[in-house]
């Protein structure tokens, strides 16, 4: 059984502005440039040299900008539902200021982004789950793994007059086992004194596409369970012990909306947007820890991203960190055949990294470290030799 959801964002197509990219792309003669789900784009737009001006940003901030496009350039990236809303809400934004640059972000989930990357389908993946060595292998003009954002998932649940639960690690890796079976269940029922549970039963919703949600949330439960390492393991989709289908985040926040006694894993932002309400979970310093920008900030604080920029935080240390927090990687080519793709590829992260990052925690991501802005812009300004990444 799937669930769907028809507010979900599924894909979008928006038009976006180098200028409000803090950015632009250098100026090359050519003709208009289109990059399709199927086939790579081939010809460079002609751009404005004009004198750079600034034009306010949503949140009022002047955005420099660098350059004008006079000609249209296409972009089309694919992959993780996680960051969806962000990267919708990035490109909305920046098409206030010209229509010249079109971003189609499709929200096909983590596993068919890699995918569509490894092929040259897209200028662009995503995912939240980074490449393994034999994947990055397959892709014939290289790979860069860009965190631009970062994201806590939580353990969001339907059980009515119930605001507020508690669920020691223990609890969550049997519920989703499949050992614990009931919302009045004693073993629940000790970690919150005083909370009524009523008599119902506990409907698991997993994800049922490819998702990389589902690769770092199967990772962090074998990290600290031994027993689901064994039986289930980790990866982009497992075999559930338990449980019904859902699509994409959206799909999975349909579910549990939906169905009295749910519970499920999903990004943050969509459990805050969608008004879920999501359990707080015990972390490795045996700390009840909900979900917000201090507990997930202080999870990004005690990592320190490789060279690579591959890391996952499958168990983080602190009293105060949130246990479930994951990178979620734009994947970009080291080589372009079009250098204004690649412009505009490095313009886009160079955005990301900027005023991408405020409203970022809007949407509740977890803002990057000023440490992981400069690593990523390092490595991300390997892509057009033609354009610099500032970080403000």
């Amino acid at each position: 059984m799937q669930f769907s959801n028809s507010s979900a964002i599924k894909s979008f197509v928006t038009k976006v502005s180098p200028l409000l990219l803090t950015m632009g792309l250098v100026a090359c003669g050519g003709g208009t440039e289109t990059a399709t789900n199927t086939t790579p784009a081939t010809t460079a737009p002609v751009a404005n040299t004009t004198p750079a001006t600034t034009t306010a940003s949503p949140a009022g901030s002047p955005v420099p900008m660098k350059l004008v496009l006079n000609e249209k350039l296409n972009l089309v990236g694919a992959g993780a539902t996680f960051p969806a809303p962000l990267y919708q809400r990035w490109a909305s934004d920046l098409s206030q200021a010209s229509p010249n640059l079109q971003i189609d972000y499709q929200a096909v989930g983590s596993g068919a982004g890699v995918e569509r990357f490894t092929q040259g389908l897209v200028n662009f993946g995503a995912s939240d789950v980074a490449m393994k060595d034999e994947e990055i292998a397959k892709v014939a003009k290289g790979t860069l793994m860009l965190p631009v954002t970062a994201g806590s998932i939580v353990l969001a649940y339907n059980v009515p007059n119930v605001p507020e639960v508690k669920l020691s690690r223990a609890n969550y890796v049997d519920i989703f086992l499949g050992k614990i079976t009931n919302w009045n269940d004693p073993k629940i029922a000790a970690d919150n004194p005083g909370v009524t549970f009523p008599d119902l039963p506990i409907n698991v919703v997993f994800r049922s596409d490819g998702s990389g949600t589902t690769g770092f949330f199967t990772k962090h439960l074998s990290a600290i369970s031994p027993e689901w390492q064994q039986q289930v393991g980790e990866g982009k989709t497992v075999e559930w012990p338990v449980g019904i289908g859902g699509k994409g985040n959206e799909g999975v926040t349909a579910g549990i909306k939906q169905t009295p006694g749910s519970i499920g894993y999903v990004e943050y932002g969509y459990a805050k947007t969608s008004n879920l309400t999501h359990a707080t979970i015990e972390n490795k310093a045996g700390q009840f820890v909900k979900s917000n920008d201090v507990s997930a900030a202080a999870t990004l604080d005690a990592v320190t991203l490789p060279e690579n920029l591959r890391e996952f935080i499958t168990d983080p240390d602190g009293a105060g960190s949130y246990p479930i927090v994951t990178y979620s990687w734009i994947l970009a080519n080291k080589q372009y055949d079009n250098p204004k793709i690649a412009e505009a590829v490095e313009a886009f992260v160079e955005y990301a990294l900027n005023q991408g990052q405020t409203i970022s925690g809007e949407l509740g991501y977890v803002p990057l470290p000023p440490s992981v802005r400069q690593q990523v812009a390092k490595v991300a300004d390997q892509i057009s030799p033609t354009y610099t990444i500032e970080v403000k």
